[in-house]
């Protein structure tokens, strides 16, 4: 199993705060967004008697109104279209080892959010990158990327939209060829909109369910975790309306009994947080990108994507080995006692020598914290020697 570059650089972060020294976290997507207090009370008010097994793919009222939201967005599914899961995690799993067998082959643009090998690891699936640049903002790549590397064993195409770790938001232009490449191969298209409502600069999110005609191949994977800011509530599900997808998928979720009772409360509440809510998140993300992006650019050397969705982006350092410098970071540089913390973006592709000079950053926290991690971004750049 690989391990994972946002939390392996965790040891380093810990003993440099038993020296004294306070550590930035922009490595890891844990928003300081407050959660939305309709679930915090669900929770704090129910009167459970006993917290029992639920049922496996998740209880109907809550995959009703999971429905109920998506018809919102003029997405039709049915509360049968939906297994819940515990996190988005474990609805990639599910949906990896419910299409691939082992040997079997994966195509996912990378830069990609690291676990996504993790996952086809643990099931004995090949990663096939087809790869994105910065410089041009990570873009989808050229369809003819994509056909030359379909072989027998290619059994999906997996996207992450808006993208984990760039902010790329695919258009739905690009939506659309993929689904006629999928089409055209008969190969599933998986694609994790977990960061569908974080949105910016007046675009909008075209999901895959919106393609009526990829009723059989599309499995879309979702999660509380960042919309509500609930990543530990560990909720996520997994959409198809490909019955044997659905049917097979309920397999895995039967050999971990059920989802978590309590999370689900918290969740299925949480799909009464009004709009306003996502306005005021959004309007803050927005703000901190900006700011971050901006305040990147100015440092000597440094190459930044900027986001159009999520909340990451990818910034290329003037260094050859970004886990050193992450490492060095933590071990051996501070400013008035702070120092950064960062993920390296080497993990992110399955490519070898891509991504060795580049970090991802997540700009979860507020514009004072931002700012003082760009300061001392900029003097440790200043001072470290590789």
């Amino acid at each position: 199993m690989p391990e994972s570059p946002i939390r392996k650089l965790v040891p380093y972060a810990e003993e440099a705060k038993k020296r004294g020294i306070k550590v930035i976290h922009l490595n890891i997507g844990q928003p300081d967004i407050k959660t939305p207090q309709v679930a915090l009370d669900a929770v704090k008010n129910n009167d459970l008697d006993i917290v029992a097994y639920g049922r496996t793919e998740g209880s109907e009222t809550y995959r009703e109104k999971i429905a109920g939201y998506y018809a919102k967005h003029e997405i039709n599914i049915a509360a049968g279209d939906i297994v819940v899961t515990t996190g988005g995690s474990e609805a990639l799993s599910f949906a990896i080892g419910t299409i691939a067998d082992i040997g079997d082959e994966i195509i996912i643009p990378e830069p990609f959010y690291a676990n996504y090998n993790g996952f086809a690891v643990a099931s004995g699936v090949k990663v096939v990158p087809v790869v994105s640049k910065i410089e041009n903002n990570f873009a989808l790549p050229a369809i003819e990327d994509f056909e030359l590397l379909i072989t027998p064993e290619t059994k999906a195409i997996l996207i992450c939209n808006p993208n984990n770790p760039t902010g790329y938001l695919y258009s739905k232009d690009e939506i659309k060829k993929l689904a006629q490449i999928v089409k055209k191969h008969n190969l599933f298209l998986i694609a994790d909109e977990v960061y569908r409502e974080f949105v910016y600069d007046e675009k909008e999110h075209y999901s895959i369910l919106q393609e009526l005609d990829l009723k059989e191949n599309a499995i879309v994977i979702d999660s509380v975790s960042k919309r509500y800011s609930m990543c530990g509530a560990r909720i996520g599900f997994v959409i198809s309306k490909n019955k044997d997808v659905i049917s097979t998928t309920l397999k895995f979720a039967q050999a971990r009994l059920s989802p978590p009772t309590y999370a689900q409360i918290a969740s299925e509440a949480a799909l009464d947080t009004p709009q306003n809510y996502f306005d005021e998140v959004i309007e803050e993300y927005v703000g901190r990108r900006n700011f971050l992006v901006e305040e990147l650019k100015q440092i000597e050397g440094v190459k930044v994507a900027k986001p159009q969705g999520a909340f990451y982006c990818i910034a290329e350092l003037p260094v050859k080995n970004a886990d050193n410098f992450a490492q060095w970071l933590l071990e051996n540089f501070d400013v008035d006692g702070e120092t950064v913390m960062v993920a390296p973006a080497g993990g992110f592709y399955a490519t070898n020598g891509l991504g060795l000079n580049q970090v991802r950053i997540a700009y979860v926290l507020q514009q004072k914290s931002l700012k003082k991690a760009v300061h001392i971004l900029k003097e440790a750049l200043k001072s470290y020697n590789d």
